[in-house]
């Protein structure tokens, strides 16, 4: 018995079909993007390790090394291949997880990565937190308070944190709150004594004391993170209170928003719902961008207070020309800020059907 399909089921039936292929044509182009990004990702730093003045043979068996043992390890590290094969090796190598061996550590690149990155990961994250829950708040107070007292404060409180450098205020801060005050603990991420006493579920110390009920670890943790976090976490106070302030000011003289108080909608409900709502999207990418700076540019604040993260070891692998260290360290960098911005382009479409 045949059925016949409605007029009705038929645009019904191409509309599916029309959106399916939609879909995946934006896979698509989302996959074709990242290869992209990540190939370009890959060259860049394929480029560097053959460009920099460090012969990477010289780094590994020394100055004193005999011509047969130069040329066997020539060999062995492919650098006599043509550049392409040596390009398509590196890439063969980095899907299969292998950076290299550090010439610092003696371990794997990637091990070693996976032992500092947490602790990156953990000051950037509550730095960002810091960062928002102050620097929004501060920034849309001081739109809706155009040229007031709070607005100049905003507007100082940006200046200073784009014209101090971030280790002469990390060292500032040392004197003061450690040195002098004692109100938290000195450089490091834990006190020695209590270093090893829980177990590593997500990498950061604060999160796996507390499913362990270590409470001395985790205030230990906290007293040693808190003046740091607070360093990177008013610089991104600044940007976020300048961003948002901006972003409002522009708002704030929309039409929409004199209709808004025309109707009688409470001030609170035209800045927070209506205003807030429309730099909610923008504001996100802003948000993300600052958490990919924290995460590249807390190297200075990692020395300064002797951090266990990323850019430690990054400074400690550039001092001693360890070249596999140093790339290893840049792509995970460069691939978290792709991933961040991936995160953003898909919370574009999800908050803002314009996007889609």
């Amino acid at each position: 018995m045949s059925t016949t399909l409605t007029p009705i089921d038929r645009i019904r039936a191409a509309s599916a079909r029309s959106a399916s292929v939609r879909w995946t044509l934006r896979v698509l182009r989302w996959a074709l993007t990242l290869a992209v990004t990540f190939t370009g990702l890959l060259a860049v730093t394929f480029v560097i390790g053959r460009k920099v003045p460090i012969d990477p043979v010289l780094a590994i068996l020394g100055d004193r090394a005999s011509a047969s043992a130069y040329a066997a390890a020539r060999i062995q590290l492919g650098l006599d291949k043509p550049l392409a094969e040596q390009f398509f090796i590196y890439v063969r190598a980095v899907l299969h997880g292998d950076l290299g061996v550090s010439l610092l550590t003696a371990n794997p690149v990637i091990d070693d990565i996976k032992r500092v990155f947490p602790a990156t990961l953990e000051l950037a994250t509550l730095s960002t937190i810091i960062g928002v829950l102050v620097g929004v708040p501060l920034g849309v107070i001081a739109a809706t308070r155009h040229n007031r007292w709070i607005d100049h404060v905003a507007r100082f409180i940006g200046l200073i944190g784009s014209s101090v450098p971030v280790f002469w205020l990390g060292l500032m801060g040392l004197l003061l709150f450690y040195a002098k005050l004692h109100w938290v603990s000195g450089p490091g991420r834990i006190d020695p004594v209590f270093d090893g006493m829980v177990d590593t579920h997500t990498g950061s110390l604060l999160i796996d004391s507390l499913i362990a009920g270590e409470w001395d670890v985790f205030f230990n943790a906290l007293s040693h993170i808190a003046l740091p976090a607070a360093i990177l976490g008013y610089y991104s106070v600044a940007y976020l209170s300048r961003m948002t302030r901006s972003f409002m000011l522009d708002q704030l003289n929309q039409e929409y928003i004199t209709t808004a108080r025309a109707k009688g909608l409470s001030e609170r409900r035209v800045v927070w719902v209506h205003a807030f709502g429309n730099i909610a999207v923008p504001l996100l990418t802003v948000i993300a961008l600052s958490y990919s700076f924290l995460l590249e540019g807390s190297v200075l604040t990692e020395i300064v207070f002797a951090w266990p993260g990323i850019g430690s070891y990054l400074t400690g692998a550039l001092l001693n020309a360890d070249m596999n260290a140093v790339l290893g360290s840049t792509l995970v960098i460069g691939i978290t800020f792709i991933a961040l911005n991936l995160l953003t382009d898909a919370l574009y479409r999800v908050f803002d059907p314009r996007a889609r």
